[in-house]
């Protein structure tokens, strides 16, 4: 029986870019004018925000295929789902979030900035991209970032899945990738972390996991930062 959330599909959940500095332990100055790309993005509010501050991030996700209208309905519902399901989990610290209250308020902001962004850049900030394929050019991007995608919905996506989508993202960034949780809603450590490492297929990047000072899955305190290899 599982003791975390469980999700029968890929929710529709954003997150703000207050979270994202917290998840991926990014510095502002460092990464403020390099480009970034957003993978799997969702609704998140991330890009909307890190624009307005100067930054230059470019998401993709498989719902930049719809409008903006179409998109919006399925959000609250989506958060409504999830709220509901987390009830009296103890896989969650909620020392940020302090209550689900507090936690609706990050979600329904990052998808209210997130659409009102949406609706005005289009497709100059948004592409339409479903892994393992992206529709970039080769090192593109200087830092990729993945959020609560691989590794947390483990049991819906295959080792491969995971295994072709990661060199993806590899192919089309030149500095390093960031993947935030490497823990599954079971607030267990991937089974694919340490197969990635091993695998052939994976030979030519270094990984490492980072720690961070940001918990709400248990076990969360981290990221997977992987680069490619130099000679």
């Amino acid at each position: 029986m599982k003791r975390g959330l469980n999700l029968d599909k890929v929710v529709l959940l954003g997150r703000t870019f207050e979270e994202y500095v917290r998840f991926f332990a990014l510095e502002p100055e460092e990464w403020r004018r390099r480009p970034i790309l957003d993978v799997a993005s969702g609704v998140g509010s991330f890009c909307a925000e890190a624009n307005a501050e100067g930054w230059h991030v470019t998401a993709t996700d498989p719902i930049y295929e719809l409008p903006a209208d179409a998109i919006a309905a399925r959000c609250r519902a989506d958060l409504e789902h999830v709220l509901d399901a987390i009830g009296g989990k103890r896989t969650y610290r909620w020392e940020f979030y302090r209550d689900p209250a507090r936690l609706r308020s990050f979600r329904e902001r990052a998808w209210q900035q997130f659409l009102a962004d949406y609706r005005v850049r289009g497709t100059e900030r948004y592409v339409a991209g479903r892994l393992p394929t992206l529709p970039f050019r080769d090192g593109q991007f200087d830092l990729t970032l993945v959020s609560y995608f691989l590794f947390v919905y483990e049991d819906q996506f295959p080792y491969e899945f995971h295994r072709d989508s990661l060199r993806e993202i590899l192919r089309v960034t030149t500095g390093e990738a960031r993947f935030y949780p490497v823990v599954t809603f079971e607030a267990e450590r991937s089974s694919y972390l340490d197969r990635l490492k091993n695998d052939p297929a994976c030979r030519d990047f270094d990984f490492v996991e980072v720690p961070t000072d940001f918990e709400f899955l248990v076990g969360s305190n981290s990221y997977l930062r992987v680069r490619p290899r130099r000679a």
